[in-house]
């Protein structure tokens, strides 16, 4: 049996950037832990960055926390076969794609199998409810609606942002906005969607592999000014992201990916930004360029007008895709923006910087123009 005992929590907690309040429903996962783990939980001082708890067989509990190297274990004793029926009996069925949800939360239960089909491992990671990323796009919403493309490493918050973002468009700017949810990740499990995505609908997917069907039958069934997507992945949802852009519906998205320069070189999601084609120059054309007769080139307009690279939760890097596409091509370095938030200050900075695909390590170079 799960012990239902009520936790006391807070209902509401600051960033540590002190800019985002997070509302994490973290009392509902960790009725999914064994008992004796959800008290230090519940009080730890980094409660506000935890991203998931993780119960292997025969290992130490642990706990990660975001931008936090390894991680915490949270008791000496391993976790047993007990401990993982017991969390199993608390969440809902899983499916396809070995993932559950908690109903009515953001939480997601990711199942490890072994040969026999057994779960052995669960990742229980913590979804939020955030407000407080929109200053960050303030002005691009502002301008003409434009299709936005996300990326960035695991945990990073990629997901949160699109989810604020449905509610911003649906409540904010009056926008028809459609979430094609293929893991319950954006408007959270059960039939009754988060309250967190606000007024946009939602239509969830039963089989991840028919994601890019679900996003065409969105467009021609439900007829959104908007549809969001989370982790485009494949050739065919690439083909419906680009089907869905020709329709004049403005697309949201994250993809597989931390950088642009990842999705050029991706030959399966590069359809995203224009793709890429070799094309041989002649003569006099190669001379006047300084270049060799064989060079790459975009093949067609973005699907994606924007890419966001979120490096931090708060330090983002802003790509006009077409400028930045073309010059990565051309051997040139283009002109981004690079969005941070002030702390201190209590606002949003937007510079323009040259890119360099390294920033954290090698250091942005000083913009101009």
């Amino acid at each position: 049996m799960v012990d239902h005992t009520p936790l006391m929590t807070a209902e509401s907690l600051v960033d540590e950037d002190g800019s985002v309040i997070v509302r994490d429903d973290l009392e509902e996962l960790l009725k999914v832990l064994p008992p004796d783990l959800r008290g230090g939980l519940c009080q730890h001082p980094h409660r506000a960055s935890l991203l998931e708890v993780v119960l292997d067989l025969g290992r130490r509990p642990e706990a990660r926390f975001l931008n936090q190297a390894g991680g915490e274990v949270l008791r000496e004793r391993p976790v047993d076969r007990a401990d993982l029926d017991r969390a199993m009996a608390a969440v809902g069925e899983f499916g396809g794609d070995n993932r559950a949800g908690i109903t009515g939360t953001l939480h997601r239960i990711s199942a490890i199998r072994n040969r026999k089909g057994s779960v052995v491992g669960l990742t229980c990671r913590v979804g939020r409810a955030v407000t407080g990323h929109m200053d960050m796009l303030a002005d691009i919403l502002q301008a003409d609606p434009t299709s936005l493309l996300f990326l960035g490493r695991p945990g990073v918050g990629k997901t949160t942002v699109i989810r604020e973002l449905a509610r911003s468009l649906a409540d904010d700017h009056a926008r028809r906005v459609i979430i094609i949810d293929t893991s319950n990740e954006i408007g959270g499990d059960g039939d009754v969607p988060h309250p967190g995505i606000g007024g946009a609908r939602r239509m969830q997917v039963p089989d991840p592999s028919a994601q890019h069907a679900v996003m065409i039958e969105a467009v021609e069934n439900h007829m959104p000014q908007v549809v969001i997507v989370d982790e485009i992945g494949t050739a065919a949802e690439a083909l419906a992201c680009r089907t869905i852009a020709e329709r004049g519906v403005m697309l949201v998205a994250t993809a597989h990916g931390q950088t642009l320069g990842n999705l050029i070189k991706n030959p399966t999601l590069s359809d995203l930004v224009g793709g890429v084609t070799s094309v041989t120059l002649g003569d006099d054309e190669a001379r006047a360029r300084g270049s060799q007769k064989s060079v790459l080139e975009r093949c067609a307009p973005a699907t994606f007008p924007v890419v966001i690279e979120m490096r931090e939760r708060a330090r983002w890097v802003t790509h006009w895709v077409e400028e930045s596409v073309d010059c990565l091509l051309a051997g040139r370095t283009p002109m981004v923006q690079l969005r941070t938030r002030d702390a201190q200050a209590g606002g949003v900075v937007v510079e323009r910087a040259r890119y360099d695909a390294g920033g954290e390590e090698r250091g942005w170079k000083e913009g101009g123009g």
